[in-house]
């Protein structure tokens, strides 16, 4: 695997983890195979890509010792990579930092200046756009890590609903043809549910229905548990957290 230099130049979580020393963070990255490349808040915003930071001391480091490494040893993983520069950037000639800090400040200063116009041709419409497309990425990260978190402590899994029950045998029942598209399938199938009578649908609702008075009492006992552990960011309910106070007879 290869750790490219435009990954360098634009991976700042990839930096932070290089840079803190922290190999085995990023072995698990798989760099010699394309990617999927998630858009920036100026490409979802339709705005021109803001100008890049310049990279710092370090990152110029790494990327004039890499090549020399893998010159050395072709097979050599990205996390032995990491940590021979790592290594290597504590004994390094003081002239060396000297002239990489000095290359550092002088682009430091020319982004400075282009991000400054870059930012003073956006307007106050644009500049709210952003922030809230960055709240929502903000939003959507926190609901992963939630997603992540509750999977984790074991949460008891919601049953499926009768119609979720009656797709799940017909794609047994009855699979997908290779000449037809998954949408057509589950159109075909759903048109096939509302020809079900009310007898024949009642065999999945009441399935169900039994599934759900089982998740019911898993999902009270899970929660209990976690009020225990003192984890309550991942209770349903606050009134198993705060009861309510009770209401005064009138009288």
């Amino acid at each position: 695997m290869i750790l490219t230099v435009s990954l360098l130049n634009k991976g700042s979580f990839l930096g932070s983890l290089i840079n803190k020393c922290r190999p085995a963070a990023v072995a698990n990255l798989s760099l010699s195979s394309p990617s999927y490349v998630a858009k920036t808040l100026e490409e979802k915003a339709g705005l021109p890509p803001r100008p890049k930071k310049p990279l710092t001391p370090y990152f110029r480091f790494m990327k004039e010792q890499r090549p020399k490494i893998q010159a050395e040893n072709p097979k050599i993983s990205i996390v032995d990579i990491v940590r021979q520069v790592s290594k290597q950037w504590v004994t390094a000639d003081a002239s060396l930092k000297q002239r990489l800090q000095e290359e550092y400040k002088k682009e430091q200063q020319k982004y400075v200046e282009t991000r400054t116009k870059y930012d003073a041709k956006i307007t106050d419409e644009q500049r709210s756009q952003l922030k809230e497309l960055k709240q929502e990425q903000i939003d959507a990260k926190e609901r992963r890590m939630m997603r992540k978190r509750i999977k984790e402590l074991g949460r008891p899994k919601k049953p499926a609903s009768a119609f979720l029950r009656f797709i799940a045998k017909e794609r047994i029942a009855t699979p997908q043809t290779e000449k037809e598209t998954f949408r057509e399938w589950h159109q075909k199938a759903t048109a096939k549910w509302g020809t079900l009578t009310d007898e024949q649908k009642n065999v999945y609702i009441m399935e169900s229905r039994k599934e759900l008075e089982k998740y019911k009492i898993e999902i009270s006992l899970w929660e209990e548990k976690m009020i225990r552990l003192g984890n309550i960011d991942v209770i349903r309910h606050s009134n198993l957290i705060d009861p309510p106070e009770p209401k005064p007879k009138k009288h």
